[in-house]
């Protein structure tokens, strides 16, 4: 049941899910399951990693709209001007 959790967290990219499984690891009394675990585990792991890498390039980009959204903005006068 665990496994299959853990395969769909990975799928769905749930990030809140597979924190909490990988929170919460079982026993396994099957050679297999565990290596099956293993695998699941660092799969999620490079799925996080590429997951944080995207919303750094992500924030980096939308940095650099700000910034040129700034720089092209059109400064005003803070006063009130009523001689014009």
């Amino acid at each position: 049941m665990w496994l299959n959790s853990l395969k769909i967290a990975i799928v769905e990219k749930n990030v809140e899910a597979m924190d909490k499984l990988l929170d919460e690891i079982p026993e396994f009394s099957d050679q297999q399951e565990l290596q099956e675990a293993i695998y699941l585990s660092r799969e999620a792991l490079e799925l996080l990693y590429t997951l944080k890498d995207e919303a750094a390039l992500n924030m980096s980009k939308i940095k650099k709209n700000i910034s040129f959204l700034k720089s092209t903005e059109v400064s005003t006068s803070k006063r009130l001007d009523i001689k014009s």
